[in-house]
């Protein structure tokens, strides 16, 4: 098999979906979906028909258990697709591992979250940005609010970019609590909980569909068993764990490498299709457009086997470090954002016409750059760490 294939290939195939089918399905919504800012709960509708909002969720509770390498693959295609969708399923496939691997709340809590995944569509996602506190991973301490109550907690307070807020069915909200020594911990509470509103905040350039808009809490009740592990934060960032940042590296990259899939599909189609009088032949004759979609395709290649190594290694149980994670997901979201830029440069204005869906994957595969880590704190912490490494 040729190295040009290879981007083009999954890292593995999953079971039950007939993606030819669902993709094109999922391309028009998004598409439609994008142009309104509006959420694609249609999108979910489909890949709940195809049993794919329960992909990790544990064999024992009707899910199929599936590792981060499978999961890679399907936000791949999805991200090819929709972006905005492909975000939000990979909350929601990164979360229900999590939840799997997780002991911070009660086993009937975790069952009863995984099962409605599967058997409902329900989807999970973390609340942990503020307007004040911005992301949390560069430390400091939660504006929302968990009171202690005789039997439970009332949360108060409001979350930022809240991804799939309106299609969510759980909330996973980082909260500091009202004690004299603060603690601060996470709570899983039902979207349909009193209380809880959404303010459509989200009118951004990229990702238009993802529904991150404002979730506030007033004063929302929740029993103790929905309380995570709560302790008093340290100095600095909370620690980064190996297994979340191996996946948050591996999805992310794999959705906007779909991102820049589509790109380069449609930017190879148009230069076959598009033949200047002046040429006589269509542009995929001349070097240089061969030479571009050939750097394109450098690109996809190379993410192809990052992700494939980064996901292989993980569901092996030895992931990369977190800085290695962090490193990893600043270098695959830079190549994505690189190969969609050469497309759009190479379609010249028709890359940016909203008649055609290469200004779209534009937009989307901006938002890359966004995710944590960003490039200023993972760039740090690899500098730190080969500083501390080479100390004499």
């Amino acid at each position: 098999m040729t190295a040009l294939a290879l981007a083009s290939l999954p890292l593995e195939t999953p079971p039950g979906p007939d993606w030819d089918v669902l993709v094109p399905k999922l391309r028009e919504a998004g598409a439609r979906h994008d142009r309104d800012g509006s959420f694609p709960f249609d999108n979910f509708l489909l890949l709940q028909e195809a049993g794919v909002l329960g992909l990790t969720v544990p064999v024992a509770l009707g899910g199929q258990g599936a590792g981060l390498v499978e999961s890679a693959d399907v936000v791949g295609k999805v991200g090819e697709a929709c972006a905005s969708t492909a975000l939000v399923l990979a909350m929601q496939l990164g979360k229900q591992a999590a939840l799997a691997r997780s002991s911070a709340y009660t086993p009937a809590l975790r069952d009863r979250v995984g099962r409605e995944a599967v058997q409902q569509g329900g989807l999970l996602n973390a609340l942990r940005v503020e307007k004040e506190l911005g992301s949390p991973t560069r430390g400091g301490l939660p504006a929302t609010v968990a009171r202690r109550v005789p039997g439970g907690w009332r949360i108060s307070g409001r979350k930022i970019y809240s991804t799939g807020g309106p299609g969510l069915a759980w909330f996973e909200v980082l909260c500091a609590t009202d004690e004299a020594t603060p603690r601060i911990g996470t709570f899983l509470v039902p979207a349909k909980s009193p209380g809880i509103r959404i303010e459509e905040s989200w009118d951004q350039l990229g990702l238009r569909a993802s529904g991150s808009h404002d979730v506030i809490f007033d004063d929302v009740a929740v029993s103790d068993d929905h309380a995570g592990i709560l302790a008093v934060p340290g100095k600095g960032p909370p620690p980064r764990e190996d297994t979340p940042a191996a996946w948050n590296a591996a999805l992310l990259g794999a959705l906007y490498s779909g991102v820049a899939r589509a790109a380069r599909d449609w930017i190879a189609l148009f230069l076959h299709e598009r033949v200047p009088a002046s040429l006589g032949a269509s542009l995929a004759t001349l070097p240089r457009a061969q030479e571009a979609l050939g750097e394109i395709e450098a690109l996809l290649i190379a993410n192809a086997r990052l992700i494939a190594s980064i996901a292989r290694d993980t569901d092996a149980g030895t992931p990369p470090s977190s800085i290695e994670s962090g490193a990893l997901k600043v270098t695959l979201t830079r190549a994505a954002v690189e190969a969609v830029r050469i497309a759009t440069t190479l379609a010249g204005n028709h890359g940016f016409s909203r008649h055609n869906p290469l200004e779209r994957h534009w937009r989307d595969v901006q938002c890359g750059l966004v995710h944590v880590p960003q490039t200023d704190s993972a760039c740090i912490a690899v500098g730190r760490a080969r500083l501390a490494a080479s100390k004499p």
